[in-house]
């Protein structure tokens, strides 16, 4: 009896160890599971949760500059407030070894992206361009200033290349028709681009621009393609509308040929460095430039300003007709009133210096 009653006790014994490690492994498994999946979500979060702050736009952009490293574009970031979690990106930035692979760019970022979608688009180098657009531009400053706000150059290095002689002579071009080559436009460029590069590519445009058949009409004219546009920067100051280009080209053409002085009052300006002039006197036409075509027969040595596309064009298929004069319609609408005579020239030059006076305008 005392056995069997030993027995009994052992097996209960038993049974309660055997329950006990049970609920033992059991608390073990469910520790590990919930640690597990705590970890899990974690690195989940840490990867492929959406972290980006597009402060409520749906896109938004990542400007990383040339020789940047890794603390620079996490400085970048934070300043610009790009994403929510800077810690996670840090992080799987380091174990991606993105800091071995730090390229320069504009990169866009969009709302549903990662930690993992961004690191591995900032890894790749796989930036957006930026379309890059200037037109009305006179001088090289201008130019300058105008494109340092959409690449990453800056002014300083911009006029630096453009006021630099032997990169116009690397191109076959004097310094005075250096700026021939920029033609107004809108061009995708990388943001990374520096002056040098920008520079390459808009030789690359012009010498596209200079097809077989704007160069065939260039050659009809007598004209090289920097004449074209050098008389093209003349055309532009003088008229406002595409419509009346043409025939403005044709009146200079036809001076042109006839051995006759251009007095164009847009090289007195430039020559005077003073666009604001708004009445020509001739206390101006006395100054002493190569742009003085009052004073000097034919061309200046090159462009006033950048001209538009459509004043180019305008020279390349200007109107045939034989005015050889012409000037502003009184009503200041932009337009003009064009001659073939000289009396009538001055009929129309008197209705517009009264028109002038009319309105208090001496300068």
């Amino acid at each position: 009896m005392l056995i069997q009653n030993r027995e009994k006790l052992l097996k209960r014994e038993f049974k309660m160890k055997k329950s006990g490690l049970l609920r033992l492994i059991a608390g073990i498994v469910i520790v590990g599971i919930i640690s597990g999946t705590i970890i899990s979500v974690r690195f989940y979060n840490r990867v492929y949760k959406s972290n980006i702050n597009c402060k409520n736009q749906s896109i938004n952009y990542l400007f990383i500059p040339s020789g940047s490293d890794l603390k620079d574009v996490v400085q970048i970031i934070d300043n610009e407030k790009l994403l929510m979690n800077l810690e996670s990106f840090e992080w799987l930035a380091r174990k991606k070894n993105y800091q071995n692979h730090v390229y320069p760019g504009r990169y866009r970022l969009d709302s549903t992206m990662n930690n993992n979608d961004l690191i591995n688009k900032l890894r790749s180098g796989y930036q957006e361009p930026v379309k890059v657009v200037f037109n009305s531009i006179r001088t090289r400053e201008q130019l300058a200033a105008k494109i340092s706000l959409q690449i990453e150059a800056d002014s300083l290095s911009l006029a630096e290349v453009l006021s630099n002689d032997s990169f116009a002579y690397k191109y076959g071009l004097k310094p005075e028709t250096f700026m021939c080559i920029f033609l107004p436009n809108t061009y995708e460029f990388w943001w990374n681009t520096s002056a040098e590069k920008f520079v390459e590519r808009m030789y690359n445009e012009y010498k596209n621009f200079w097809n077989e058949d704007r160069t065939l009409k260039a050659e009809s004219l007598n004209l090289t393609p920097e004449e074209v546009i050098t008389l093209a920067s003349i055309v532009d100051e003088e008229s406002y509308y595409n419509d009346e280009m043409p025939r403005v080209a044709g009146v200079y053409i036809n001076r042109l040929r006839k051995r006759m002085h251009l007095q164009a009052d847009p090289t007195l300006k430039f020559a005077l460095g003073d666009f604001s002039i708004k009445r020509v006197l001739n206390v101006h036409k006395q100054i002493d430039s190569p742009y003085n075509t009052y004073k000097r027969y034919g061309l200046p040595p090159g462009p006033i300003s950048i001209p538009s596309v459509s004043a180019i064009d305008a020279v390349l298929n200007y109107e045939n007709h034989s005015y050889i004069y012409f000037c502003a319609k009184p009503d200041f609408s932009g337009y003009h009133n064009f001659a073939k005579t000289l009396s009538q020239h001055n009929v129309n030059a008197r209705n517009y210096q009264r028109a002038l006076n009319k309105e208090r305008i001496w300068r």
